[in-house]
C-alpha cells in the first residue's frame, strides 16, 4: 500500500498512464509496440506538468499546505523538489534523443500545458492560467492527453496513415479521457467555485455530471466498436469494451467513490488499465 500511495502522490502512477496509452496507440496504428525516446519525453514531461501545477499551487498558497490534498508534499517537501528536478533533468535528457519531428509537434501541447498552471499576462495586465477560462478546463485536459498520446506516435510511425484513423483515436481517446476527468471537477467543485473557475459540475447539478461522464463513456465505446470493427481489429474493439465496462463499474460503484484515492488511484488508473488491457490482447491475437 506505501508502494501504491508513493506512485500515486508523485505523479509516477498518472505519468505510466501516459506511456501506456502512447504505446496503445502504437497497436492502434498497427505498429508493434516498442520503447522510443518520446515515450520518455512523456513520462518526464506528465511528471513536471503535475508537480509544477502543485508547487505552483503551494508557492502561491502557502495555506495551501495544509489541506488533505497536499499532505504528502507537506511532509516530503525534500522528496518532492527532487522530484520535481529529476523531471526537469528527464525531459532534457530524452528530449536531446528525440527526434526533431516529435520535439516541434510536442511544442504547441507543451504550451498549452504550462499556461494552463503557469500564469500568463490578459487583456486587462491581470495574472491569469487558461484554466480560469469558463468550462475550458476539462475539454483542454481531454484535449492535451489525446493530441499527445496519439501524435506522437504518428510521428514517430513515419507511415501514411490515413488521417480519418486519426481522427477517430482522437474521438474515442478525447471521450475517454473526458469521462474520467469530469469526476475530478466534481470533487473540485468548491474549490473552483472559491477560486472563481467556472466548471461543468458548478453549473450542473451533480446526478447530470455523472450522467454526462456516463454517456462520453458510452460514446466511446460505441465509435470505438464502430472504428475497429470496420478495420476488422475486433480483438481492439473487444479489448475496449471491456475496458468501458471496468470504467463504468468503477465510475458507478458507491464503495469506490467512497475510498479517498477514488480519483487519483481509480480514475486514472483506469488509464493503465486500458492500455494493459490492448497490450494483452495485441499478444494473445498474434498466437
Amino acid at each position: 500500500m506505501k508502494v501504491f500511495v508513493l506512485l500515486v502522490q508523485s505523479n509516477i502512477y498518472i505519468a505510466l498512464g501516459a506511456v501506456l496509452l502512447a504505446i496503445q496507440s502504437q497497436i492502434q496504428l498497427g505498429m508493434s509496440p516498442g520503447w522510443h525516446p518520446y515515450l520518455f519525453i512523456l513520462f518526464f514531461a506528465t511528471l513536471f506538468e503535475y508537480n509544477l501545477h502543485r508547487l505552483i499551487t503551494i508557492i502561491s498558497n502557502k495555506e495551501a499546505l495544509n489541506s488533505e490534498k497536499h499532505q504528502w508534499v507537506k511532509q516530503n517537501m525534500g522528496g518532492f523538489y527532487l522530484l520535481v528536478g529529476v523531471s526537469v533533468a528527464g525531459f532534457v535528457s530524452a528530449a536531446m534523443m528525440a527526434q526533431r519531428d516529435v520535439l516541434i509537434a510536442l511544442s504547441p501541447v507543451a504550451l498549452l500545458t504550462l499556461f494552463y498552471s503557469m500564469p500568463v499576462l490578459g487583456f486587462k495586465k491581470r495574472l491569469f492560467r487558461l484554466r480560469e477560462i469558463p468550462y475550458l478546463k476539462i475539454f483542454l485536459i481531454a484535449f492535451v492527453w489525446s493530441y499527445a498520446t496519439i501524435i506522437l506516435p504518428v510521428i514517430k510511425a513515419n507511415l501514411a496513415i490515413n488521417q480519418v484513423q486519426i481522427g477517430w483515436m482522437m474521438m474515442e481517446r478525447f471521450l475517454f479521457i473526458f469521462a474520467i476527468t469530469l469526476p475530478f471537477d466534481l470533487r473540485d467543485k468548491d474549490a473552483d467555485r472559491l477560486a472563481g473557475l467556472k466548471t461543468i459540475p458548478i453549473l450542473l447539478k451533480q446526478d447530470v455530471v455523472w450522467k454526462i461522464s456516463y454517456l462520453a463513456l458510452l460514446l466511446f465505446l460505441l465509435i470505438a466498436l464502430i472504428h475497429y470493427v470496420l478495420v476488422g481489429m475486433y480483438w481492439l474493439s473487444l479489448a475496449l469494451v471491456v475496458s468501458a465496462f471496468i470504467t463504468y463499474f468503477l465510475l458507478k460503484s458507491s464503495r469506490m467513490r467512497s475510498w479517498s484515492y477514488f480519483h487519483l488511484g481509480i480514475l486514472d488508473g483506469t488509464m493503465l488499465i486500458q492500455g494493459l488491457l490492448v497490450l494483452i490482447f495485441y499478444y494473445f491475437s498474434r498466437f
